[in-house]
């Protein structure tokens, strides 16, 4: 956390430094990198991975979600603790339920405009989808608290109205208003796009359960998740969330320990005969996408 709080900072000062300068475009390549990683701190924060009690995680889960990204804590863990006690779930996962996207050719069928529309191919819409990804998280963040479901709402909007204007007006300031418009175009885009790449592999193409689906905890969590096998620099760059199944099994493991887990979580499926899904990271996005292509078959 040190380290990050240390990395933002500097990103942000190389800002300043750079200027009005094309080459912002990379300082904003370099800030996407930085803001998603900034998420997967949040997201261990949220299932209690780093702190003994909830206060502290809550401080620094709000300074790190709200402030320093711009995305709502609040909101955000509630939504994530329902897509963990139902993944894949068409009717309790909000993060399969249909959008613009649909998960599932029940889902396909009763689609209807644009959802409709981007469905028939919506294996070549994904990837550009996900430009748009990081803005729809900014803007639900700030709907949800005027949903009166937050518990914070003072204080969460404080926070993320701090973010934006600070946000926008360095931007604005240091940038001329075409170039700074660029800026937010390619920071906030590869940003969606980085968050959307780590979470795709996860449950993207694995099974979408109904109400019909009967499972124990253990067959819920594992055969809804894809593991992705890397090095350390997999790890680092999917935030460890490519042990997505050990992470399934125990939300509060802290991340560095997954890895330990994994190899004992892998025998113990295959004793009791529970498939067991790993693989490499650019298969897991063909299996998501092939996944997706199947989806709108029945639209072509």
């Amino acid at each position: 956390m040190s380290i990050m709080a240390a990395v933002y900072a500097g990103g942000w000062a190389l800002f300043v430094w750079v200027g009005d300068s094309w080459w912002q475009l990379l300082v904003a390549a370099a800030l996407a990198v930085i803001f998603a990683q900034l998420g997967f701190l949040a997201h261990d924060l949220g299932h209690r991975q780093v702190f003994r009690t909830r206060r502290p995680s809550d401080i620094a889960g709000l300074i790190i979600g709200n402030l320093g990204v711009g995305l709502g804590w609040g909101w955000w863990t509630t939504k994530h603790n329902k897509h963990h006690a139902n993944p894949n779930h068409e009717d309790h996962d909000p993060d399969v339920s249909p959008a613009v996207i649909v998960w599932s050719q029940e889902q396909a069928r009763r689609s209807a405009g644009l959802p409709r529309f981007i469905a028939k191919y919506q294996a070549f819409w994904f990837f550009p989808l996900l430009t748009l990804e990081a803005w729809h998280l900014h803007i639900a963040s700030f709907k949800a608290l005027f949903q009166g479901t937050a518990k914070r709402p003072a204080i969460e909007l404080t926070l993320l109205i701090t973010h934006v204007v600070v946000y926008f007006g360095a931007v604005f300031a240091v940038l001329p208003f075409g170039k700074a418009l660029l800026f937010l175009v390619v920071h906030q885009g590869l940003f969606g796009v980085y968050l959307g790449s780590t979470f795709a592999p996860n449950h993207k193409g694995m099974p979408v359960l109904t109400k019909e689906d009967k499972l124990d905890f253990l067959r819920k969590q594992v055969l809804t998740s894809r593991n992705v096998r890397g090095n350390l620099f997999t790890d680092v760059a999917l935030g460890q969330l490519n042990y997505q199944i050990e992470h399934h099994l125990f939300p509060n493991m802290p991340a560095p320990n997954l890895r330990k887990a994994q190899p004992i979580v892998e025998r113990y499926c295959a004793e009791i005969g529970v498939d067991y899904l790993q693989t490499g990271l650019v298969e897991s996005y063909g299996q998501a996408l092939r996944h997706l292509h199947e989806v709108g078959a029945p639209l072509r």
